[in-house]
């Protein structure tokens, strides 16, 4: 089977990997449905079928890859599907798993986020680079858009890293696996579109003061964030400025 670059396509070799990946996984899973997101050629896959009580679903966009898995394991063939994850509708409370495509993987993020209430959990290898921007604290110049929106709702954690040769056709960047476990707050959406809007003006100018960045909220903005630049502020700064900004 070709690899296709446009899928972003890099599948992951190392068994033991798998095993790692999987186990971090199933020690934390909190639903009874897991979907895996671009499960390739099955090597989570075939960890996966291997658990017991846990309804799962594989979603992948290449129908190539489906039909490859589908004679790989004709016993689950309804739980194979060709698909595109980030127009896939989550009707119930689901666990994530997979070795996400790079050139989707912050698109990914930023689905779950949306569909927090239902994903409690979710594990996968991403790119290093986009693994430290989630995971990242303040004042780090990895801190931004993404790391404080996935940190207003999950508990983030980097679990380990791997070079390139682990993958076929290996990628030039190292690859991060991070777990997320969703935390009890709550926004509502109209809550969280305004946090959204507000880290990205931010975090749109990021080395200007927030009284330059966010000009537009200037008379609301708290006088002890004026002098601030986005990466100088933590989460609870942020959704603290955004309730204000959005109240008043």
């Amino acid at each position: 089977m070709r690899f296709k670059k446009k899928y972003g396509q890099h599948f992951l070799t190392d068994k033991n990997i798998a095993k790692k990946i999987t186990n971090a996984f199933l020690q934390n899973i909190m639903t009874t449905t897991a979907i895996e997101i671009g499960p390739g050629h099955g090597i989570l896959t075939h960890e996966l079928f291997k658990t017991n009580g846990y309804t799962i679903k594989c979603i992948d966009i290449d129908p190539d890859c489906t039909n490859w898995l589908i004679k790989q394991f004709p016993e689950h063939s309804a739980s194979l599907v060709t698909g595109d994850f980030l127009e896939y509708e989550i009707k119930e409370p689901v666990s994530i798993l997979g070795n996400f495509p790079y050139n989707i993987s912050s698109q990914i993020v930023f689905k779950i986020l949306q569909e927090r209430e239902k994903i409690p959990l979710l594990v996968g290898m991403f790119q290093k680079e986009v693994a430290e921007r989630i995971v990242s604290k303040p004042n780090n110049k990895a801190y931004g858009i993404l790391g404080v929106l996935t940190q207003a709702f999950y508990t983030c954690e980097c679990l380990f890293t791997v070079d390139g040769n682990v993958f076929q056709p290996p990628p030039k960047v190292k690859s991060t696996v991070i777990k997320l476990i969703r935390n009890d707050r709550f926004l509502s959406m109209d809550e969280y579109t305004a946090l959204k809007y507000l880290v990205k003006k931010a975090f749109g100018q990021r080395r200007k003061m927030l009284r330059n960045s966010l000009a537009e909220f200037s008379e609301r903005l708290p006088e002890n964030f004026k002098t601030k630049r986005p990466e100088q502020l933590t989460v609870n700064d942020f959704i603290e400025i955004s309730n204000i900004c959005r109240k008043k």
